[in-house]
């Protein structure tokens, strides 16, 4: 079976060629034979992944210089989106191929963007929380409103499916799995609010509101960094409240929240029963499970060691998930589906020192409290939370964000 086969015939039967195409022939010529097919045939076999490698190198080092222009062209929201899925697309392409030397320079052009893309933020963040800024991204408290509630139909079922830290490299490594059942009309991005944990962010998805709003209108289920109980025990009652302001109301919908392999196969067991819904809003929680776990298991810090092997342990896990199963079930409906994320994650490799009392939260990326010292130079600080959207625990209170791939520590 490792052994090449190339079937030459001169019959054109169609059953002949589904035989031989089910046999798992490498490949099939039809007499008569060109001697130029034969030799594409074994450049094809031979020298595939040599030539594809060449090819993506290639290809890269024509378009470095375009990205890198852009990088220093000041871009703007949309072409920062634009970078970004170039960036991505470059990455997941540079890891088929077989040059050490272009991945570095690929890595270090990433670290450049990243480094501009944290500027770019730092410069803006606050004005788009004011919405003071023509410009201003959709992010996570205006998602819902404006990208997934246009599309809500009633009579029309729609299934909107949040994967928790799914990051863009993910989905378009198992967007080819999907799109052998479901046709992709059409990619957005959004840009996360800060902080980008689940709390902050997946809360305001459902919402419709910033933490700062969400804390105002539901005092007793929002919880701070330093309150005890779950910080996203809520969101059903959260999306809706959502709903009625949005005059969804008169619409059927459900909400599942999967944590587990066993809550994932009751809902593939059920999926059918979720037709009936105008809308099915599905939360899976097992990319961020695997995220958190990559730093803390041995066994998973080897098979996700590093990004290629996290996108791959990613593909795997979904072809064999019950959401994969679940979704082939409809998939030759007449429904609507939309699969978004709440947040992504970042690897992080730069210690920066911080220091603040017993109050201020664990978090390696963010940080809030009273009094802390931080390398400001290292940091997105935010002296008045209430600016940039978030609660306000204590009077003295004040956000830091880590940069690009710094981690905050304690000396």
């Amino acid at each position: 079976p490792t052994i090449p086969v190339v079937m030459v015939t001169k019959n054109e039967a169609e059953n002949i060629m589904e035989e031989a195409i089910g046999s798992q022939i490498t490949d099939y010529l039809i007499k008569p034979v060109n001697p130029n097919q034969v030799l594409l045939s074994l450049k094809k076999i031979m020298d595939g992944k040599r030539l594809v490698s060449e090819k993506t190198t290639l290809d890269y080092q024509k378009d470095f210089r375009n990205l890198f222009m852009a990088l220093n062209n000041n871009p703007n929201v949309e072409e920062w989106k634009d970078l970004y899925k170039k960036l991505v697309y470059w990455e997941v392409e540079m890891s088929k191929s077989d040059s050490p030397e272009m991945q570095e320079v690929f890595n270090t052009q990433k670290a450049e963007a990243n480094t501009e893309f944290f500027k770019f933020v730092s410069r803006n963040y606050i004005d788009w929380i004011q919405e003071r800024k023509s410009d201003t991204p959709v992010m996570s408290h205006t998602l819902f409103t404006q990208k997934i509630a246009p599309h809500i139909k009633k009579g029309k079922p729609t299934f909107m499916v949040l994967i928790d830290n799914l990051r863009y490299d993910q989905w378009k490594s198992i967007e080819p799995i999907i799109s052998q059942f479901f046709r992709v009309q059409e990619e957005e991005m959004f840009y996360s609010i800060l902080p980008t944990s689940t709390q902050y962010s997946r809360n305001a998805i459902f919402s419709g509101l910033l933490p700062v709003d969400i804390e105002k209108s539901y005092p007793i289920e929002w919880k701070n960094d330093d309150e005890e109980g779950g910080k996203n025990l809520y969101e059903k009652q959260f999306l809706g409240d959502n709903l009625r302001h949005l005059k969804l109301n008169n619409i059927k919908w459900d909400y599942l929240k999967i944590t587990n392999n066993d809550d994932g196969k009751t809902m593939e067991d059920n999926f059918h029963n979720y037709l009936k819904n105008d809308l099915t809003v599905i939360v899976y929680n097992f990319v961020d499970m695997l995220s958190h776990a990559r730093t803390e298991m041995e066994v998973l810090k080897e098979l996700a060691g590093d990004e290629v092997s996290y996108r791959s342990l990613t593909v795997s896990w979904f072809e064999h998930s019950p959401l994969y199963r679940a979704l082939k079930k409809i998939a030759d409906k007449d429904i609507q589906l939309i699969i978004t994320t709440d947040h992504g994650t970042m690897r992080v490799r730069t210690p920066s020192k911080c220091v603040g009392d017993r109050a201020t939260t664990t978090n390696l990326r963010y940080k809030h409290g009273r009094n802390i010292q931080y390398e400001a130079k290292d940091v997105f600080a935010v002296s008045n939370p209430h600016d940039a959207g978030l609660p306000q625990p204590n009077i003295n209170s004040k956000y830091i964000f880590a940069k690009e791939d710094v981690f905050l520590c304690y000396p």
